[in-house]
């Protein structure tokens, strides 16, 4: 668990005091975006590995 929190903090000093407050949202929904396409990944390849790796 403080390796999760450990990782909040981090993203959120990452974010402080960055100007425009446009760019940060964006760049906000781009790590979380990011984050849910490696974690599919992942899934994906270990899913295609337990099931065999059949094409």
């Amino acid at each position: 668990m403080g390796t999760i929190l450990n990782f909040k903090s981090l993203y959120l000093a990452a974010f402080d005091d960055c100007k425009p407050r446009f760019l940060v949202m964006v760049l906000k929904i781009y790590s979380v975006f990011s984050a849910i396409m490696i974690l599919m990944a992942v899934y994906a390849f270990f899913y295609r590995a337990f099931t065999g790796f059949e094409f």
